[in-house]
């Protein structure tokens, strides 16, 4: 066994057992330990090499299954084999997601559209379309306007960047959304195959990225769309909050 007991108790990835390029690649994604591999899972780690640019096989797979064991590859029983081959099938999509700090910028440009949502008497949440690094469409919740129960902010920044970009395939975009997605725009986000959803608070009454389903961890219904949230979330939950304490004074 090639293990290294760090300061902090953890314990590195080293070489071997693992490449000196996939070490260095997991690094860049903030994986060091073996600890950080078991609470990733490895079949994600494993396609968020892939989606890294490296070149892997499933030798690699394994690799990552015996070192979240701390076992080698040698003694993986072959329950254990089809064990761990049936949970990578079932993965749901993964990504890189951007750097923190372009999460951020993108997700202020939701909420400035949750506020524009707030004063005009609808629920606030924002949506931003972004494409190749640039805002292509952005909208706020119109069902009170427009008298129509579908009018969410997702669904229409998503018709919006439909037709800016001439395609309802959307999957070289990002979503970013001031509020968890509901069930009907989860279904509508992973029919426009957007590449990364990234939402700021969490909705505990009706959210469907996790709160009360995860709809995107349906390896059956999402082939495509992968899910990251609480960016800003403070935020967006202040102007939530702010939102509904008005109303009840009215």
């Amino acid at each position: 066994m090639f293990y290294e007991r760090m300061k902090n108790g953890m314990t590195a990835l080293t070489t071997p057992p693992l490449a000196p390029k996939v070490v260095a690649v997991l690094a860049g994604l903030q994986i060091y330990t073996v600890e950080h591999v078991q609470a990733a899972c490895p079949c994600r780690v494993f396609l968020l090499l892939k989606k890294s640019g490296l070149s892997v096989t499933l030798s690699v797979f394994w690799q990552l299954v015996a070192v979240s064991l701390r076992k080698n590859v040698s003694e993986l029983s072959d329950s254990e084999r089809a064990e761990w081959q049936q949970k990578l099938q079932e993965m749901p999509p993964v990504a890189v997601f951007p750097p923190l700090e372009e999460q951020q910028k993108f997700m202020q440009a939701a909420l400035v559209q949750a506020a524009l949502a707030a004063e005009a008497g609808e629920v606030p949440v924002g949506a931003v379309v972004v494409h190749r690094g640039n805002i292509v469409a952005q909208a706020y919740n119109r069902c009170v306007a427009d008298c129509n129960v579908s009018h969410h902010a997702e669904i229409l920044a998503l018709a919006q960047a439909g037709q800016v970009l001439g395609s309802y395939r959307l999957n070289e975009c990002d979503v970013y959304v001031s509020l968890e997605p509901c069930a009907m725009c989860a279904g509508a986000l992973m029919q426009a195959r957007v590449a990364r959803v990234i939402f700021a608070a969490s909705e505990p009454k009706t959210g469907a990225a996790g709160s009360v389903v995860d709809l995107f961890a349906n390896k059956v219904l999402n082939a495509h769309t992968a899910v990251s949230g609480g960016v800003l979330a403070d935020e967006a939950q202040a102007i939530l909050q702010q939102f509904f304490q008005n109303k009840r004074k009215k």
